[in-house]
C-alpha cells in the first residue's frame, strides 16, 4: 500500500470516527433528556413528578380540543368560556392521573413511532406545571387487548411507553358531561303551596293545611310534625286522587339528568320546542328561612335521540334533559287535567 492509499484510508477512518461520535452524542442527548424527564436515575417508576401541581391542561381527544386552567382562587375553568359551570372533579382527577402516570412497559430498541400510530397521533396532551415546566404527551394505537395505549413523551422518539387506558378515558369525556348540574330545590310536601300544570289545559293544585296540633316550638304544625294537608283542585278535595299523588311524588324527586346546550341560539331553542312548550310546571313553595319561592320548569320537545324531554329551569336559558319517568305524571295532567276535578281551559 503506497503513501497515497494509506492517507486515503486514514481519512476514511477519521471520518467514520467523527460520524460515530456524532451519533453517540445525539443518542446521549436524547437519553439524558429522557432521564431528566423520568428522574435522575432513569427509573420509570414515575414518569411525571408526583409532587407536580398543574396550572394548565390542554388536549385533543380525536374529535375536540379542550383547554383548562387554574384561576387565582385555585379553581379550574374552561378557557373557551370561563363562566361555564365546570365540575372540578374531572380536572382534579386528570391532574392526579398525570401526576402519578407510570408506564406499564418501556420500548427503547427499534421502536418506530409510525408502527404504533404515533407518526400522526390522534390524541395529544400538554400540561403546564406550576413552575412553568411543560410536558407533552402523544397517544397512538391501543394495544391488542384494548386496555393500554402506546405513548410518546416530550417528542422522545427513541423511547416509547405503554400506559393504561385511564388517561384516554378521561380525555374522552365531553365538555357537557363536565357541566356541574344545578340542584333543584327540595320540594317536600310540607313546603308545597300551589302547583300549576299548564299544557293543553291548566290545572292548579292548592295545599290547605289544618292546624291539628301544635309543634313543640309553638308554631303551626306541618305534615312532618303530624299535621294534615288537603289538596284542592277547583274547590274539590283531590288528596286521594292517584294522579295527584303521582304528581306530588315526581315533584319531590325532581332532578336534571344532563346539560344539552349551555348557551343555545334561538334556533336551537326553537328546535327543542321552547317557542311552544309542551308544558310549564310552576311550583310555589316555602324555602329556607320561611321565604316564599317559585320554581318554574318549562318542558320542550322529546329529545331527538334517547329518552326524555328538553327542559329549562326558571330564567336559566340553558337546555337540560330529564328522563320521561321523572316527568310523565306532570305532563299527563298538563295535557288532560285530572279525571276527578275541574280543570280550567
Amino acid at each position: 500500500m503506497n503513501k497515497r492509499h494509506r492517507r486515503t484510508l486514514l481519512l476514511l477512518l477519521l471520518t467514520a470516527a467523527v460520524l460515530t461520535a456524532a451519533v453517540l452524542a445525539v443518542r446521549s442527548t436524547k437519553t439524558r433528556r429522557s432521564q431528566e424527564g423520568l428522574g435522575s436515575s432513569g427509573s420509570t417508576s414515575g414518569m411525571m413528578s408526583e409532587s407536580a401541581s398543574y396550572k394548565a391542561i390542554s388536549y385533543h381527544n380525536g374529535s375536540a380540543t379542550l383547554s383548562f386552567a387554574l384561576n387565582k382562587e385555585g379553581a379550574w375553568y374552561w378557557t373557551d368560556d370561563p363562566d361555564f359551570p365546570l365540575n372540578q372533579d374531572y380536572l382534579i382527577q386528570m391532574a392526579n392521573t398525570l401526576s402519578t402516570l407510570k408506564p406499564q412497559q418501556t420500548i427503547t430498541d427499534g421502536a418506530a413511532p409510525e408502527d404504533y400510530g404515533l407518526s400522526e397521533p390522534s390524541r395529544t396532551l400538554s400540561a403546564t406545571a406550576s413552575n412553568g415546566q411543560l410536558t407533552t404527551l402523544a397517544l397512538g394505537n391501543a394495544t391488542s387487548d384494548g386496555n393500554s395505549y402506546y405513548m410518546l413523551m416530550n417528542d422522545w422518539e427513541t423511547t416509547l411507553f405503554i400506559i393504561s387506558n385511564e388517561l384516554v378515558k378521561e380525555m374522552s369525556v365531553g365538555i357537557y358531561d363536565m357541566f356541574l348540574l344545578p340542584s333543584l330545590p327540595t320540594l317536600t310536601e310540607d313546603r308545597l303551596g300551589t302547583v300549576t300544570l299548564t299544557g293543553a289545559v291548566t290545572t292548579e293544585l292548592s295545599a290547605f293545611r289544618a292546624q291539628t296540633q301544635t309543634a313543640e316550638s309553638g308554631e303551626e304544625a306541618t305534615p312532618e310534625d303530624g299535621g294534615s294537608v288537603t289538596w284542592l283542585c277547583g274547590g274539590a278535595d283531590v288528596t286521594a286522587d292517584e294522579q295527584v299523588q303521582r304528581v306530588l311524588t315526581q315533584l319531590t324527586t325532581l332532578e336534571l339528568d344532563a346539560c344539552v346546550d349551555y348557551r343555545p341560539s334561538h334556533g336551537a331553542a326553537a328546535l327543542c320546542g321552547f317557542d311552544a312548550p309542551t308544558a310549564t310546571v310552576t311550583v310555589n313553595y316555602t324555602g329556607d328561612g320561611n321565604t316564599a319561592q317559585t320554581l318554574t320548569l318549562c318542558v320542550g320537545n322529546p329529545v331527538l335521540t334517547g329518552d326524555g324531554q328538553y327542559v329549562r329551569v326558571n330564567d336559566d336559558t340553558t337546555i337540560y334533559r330529564m328522563s320521561a319517568d321523572k316527568l310523565d305524571a306532570l305532563l299527563a295532567v298538563a295535557k288532560s287535567g285530572l279525571d276527578t276535578a275541574t280543570s280550567e281551559n
